[in-house]
């Protein structure tokens, strides 16, 4: 089939969990023998079109109406502030993206499409216009949502188009069942909701790939000798994901661990946090931040050199830091209460457990889960096995094309 697929950061432009799915995803279809054609933005330095790995992919370029908008628009867009020029840009993107692929590629070009996707609010303009304009289903793919990200307090025009592309849109899919449960939960229609656990490259993310040289090198870098535990967390630096709370908890396990390190790899607001925090609990010695978005390869090397990996989360609709770190033969301890997919990855008891649940919200348990993987390291060892096997069958990028070409199909 023919899939027209936008989504607002596709590589070399990546900036979170969003742009990896899309550039894994995408090559999966292509692998599978579809058409794939990507829309996504481009920040002025970009081809505007071009071909990756057998993906189209169309980078309309924008222009700043950022002063224009506080004149037109909702007292809830004023409130943005500097965060307007964001807001332009996506919105610019999304017209001329949809407008192009219509105008273009449909009435001009003659192209048949048989499937549309949108990924989150930040592409469900184009998908309402597509919506109105052809007779194409359309697919919603929700990663997140305002509500979950700002704790309810997030924006209402966001919320608006989450909600208006929710209603038009043909299908929707989610990332988990937690974020599926909490979807019909804000009254979205549950018949209309599917599930499809994201992915990971096992090929990829495979610890027998990495030089135990470069490994030992980075931990040595890092201050951790051989007798140290290197605690590792991987994400992006905002409330959601906990990482306050595990700064907090190293008090804790260094009572038992005195020469544990805890490293921070990331970008984001709590940033000057961290720091601060680590510094009025006097642990700023065992833990050490890496505030920089780091090449893949990089990350690969980290997860392999950790002991123990910890993303406690407190809103995670699915999270692919965690499967990452499973496909090294990580053991994991992950925030498990409320909207995380977490706890669909990772087995918490029995004989095919991987890692530990934790909740995100209390460090005195944070603490608690790294010290149980710590305490045993034989047994930590067991758990990452399981974990890489739990990948292998369940979580790899080719199964989760399957799953969604099939949902597509069953549109067309």
């Amino acid at each position: 089939m023919r899939i027209a697929f936008f989504v607002w950061e596709y590589p070399p432009r990546l900036v979170g969990g969003l742009g990896t799915y899309a550039e894994y995803i995408t090559r999966e279809f292509v692998e599978l023998g579809h058409d794939v054609t990507v829309f996504t933005l481009n920040p002025g330095n970009l081809k505007t079109r071009e071909i990756l790995r057998g993906v189209e992919v169309h980078r309309p370029l924008i222009a700043d109406a950022s002063n224009v908008f506080p004149f037109i628009v909702t007292e809830d867009l004023k409130r943005w502030g500097t965060n307007i020029r964001f807001f332009n840009d996506i919105f610019i993107y999304n017209i001329l993206s949809a407008t192009k692929f219509i105008n273009e590629l449909i009435r001009k070009d003659n192209i048949h499409y048989d499937i549309v996707c949108v990924h989150d609010w930040l592409s469900s303009i184009a998908g309402m216009i597509v919506k109105n304009e052809t007779k194409i289903p359309v697919v919603f793919h929700v990663h997140s949502t305002e509500w979950g990200r700002s704790g309810g307090q997030g924006s209402t025009v966001v919320s608006y188009l989450e909600h208006s592309m929710a209603e038009v849109a043909d299908h929707i899919i989610t990332v988990s069942y937690a974020m599926r449960d909490d979807l019909i939960r804000h009254g979205w229609s549950a018949p209309k909701i599917s599930v499809v656990w994201n992915g990971v490259d096992p090929e990829r993310y495979d610890p027998e790939k990495c030089n135990p040289e470069d490994v030992r090198r980075l931990r040595e870098r890092y201050g951790v000798m051989e007798d140290c535990q290197m605690i590792l967390f991987l994400g992006r630096l905002t409330w959601v994901k906990g990482i306050r709370n595990l700064v907090q908890a190293m008090p804790l396990i260094l009572n038992e661990y005195p020469k544990a390190k805890l490293i921070i790899l990331g970008k984001g607001e709590e940033e000057k946090d961290i720091i601060e925090t680590a510094k009025r609990l006097g642990i700023k010695d065992n833990v050490i931040c890496n505030f920089e978005f780091v090449p893949e390869n990089e990350r690969i090397l980290h997860y392999a050199a950790a002991d123990v990996c910890v993303f406690p989360s407190i809103y995670e609709p699915f999270g692919i830091v965690s499967l990452e770190a499973m496909s090294m033969k990580k053991p994991v301890v992950v925030g498990a209460r409320g909207v995380v997919g977490f706890r669909e990855q990772v087995i918490a008891s029995g004989p095919e457990q991987n890692g530990v649940h934790v909740n995100g919200e209390d460090p005195s348990d944070i603490a608690w889960g790294i010290k149980e993987v710590l305490r045993d390291p034989q047994r930590a060892k067991v758990w990452g096995e399981n974990g890489r096997k739990r990948v292998q069958e369940y979580f790899t990028w080719r199964k989760a094309a399957e799953e969604t070409i099939e949902i597509y199909s069953s549109l067309i």
